[in-house]
């Protein structure tokens, strides 16, 4: 999902409560805060060697342990103000994919993807899901990058 579409939900969804579905039926705390909102630049080159770039918005969702029991989420209201706030200091790359980096005690640490969303008439609920990494060169269609990548990023080689 791209970060304007995100926004565009929260525009159209006021004063719902904002909540995050990390796994199935799991969701983030009602005590979440949004932390840190970060434009992020991937400059990369794969094991194939081929170079790369990209943007993102990463989200960060952190919950309080000084509110643990609270049972009213973040309206979306007060979601849009702390986006509008960030887009005051540092413009939000409205054409990157957005994502929401969250963990808790039962949750490692993860950066997740907006798999879909929901909406009824007291909640506006996003649901994430984590994604796997890839060898990204394994897709080149060169058949000599595929061999050198295969050879490099064998288990028995260990680089990768």
């Amino acid at each position: 999902m791209k970060t304007k579409e995100f926004l565009d939900l929260i525009k159209n969804h006021l004063d719902k409560q904002l909540v995050f579905e990390y796994a199935p039926t799991k969701w983030v705390g009602a005590n979440y805060h949004i932390t840190e909102v970060k434009n992020t630049t991937i400059d990369s080159v794969d094991c194939g060697g081929k170079s790369d770039a990209w943007q993102e918005t990463v989200v960060q969702l952190w919950e309080s342990p000084i509110e643990i029991g609270k049972r009213t989420y973040m309206k979306t209201k007060k979601a849009l103000a702390i986006f509008k706030r960030v887009d005051g200091i540092k413009p939000l790359l409205l054409d990157t994919e957005i994502k929401f980096e969250y963990g808790n005690k039962e949750f490692h640490a993860a950066q997740l993807k907006v798999n879909s969303f929901d909406t009824d008439e007291k909640y506006l609920i996003f649901k994430l899901h984590t994604y796997k990494t890839a060898c990204k060169a394994k897709n080149d269609p060169v058949k000599k990058v595929i061999k050198q990548v295969t050879e490099c990023c064998s288990p028995a080689v260990g680089c990768c």
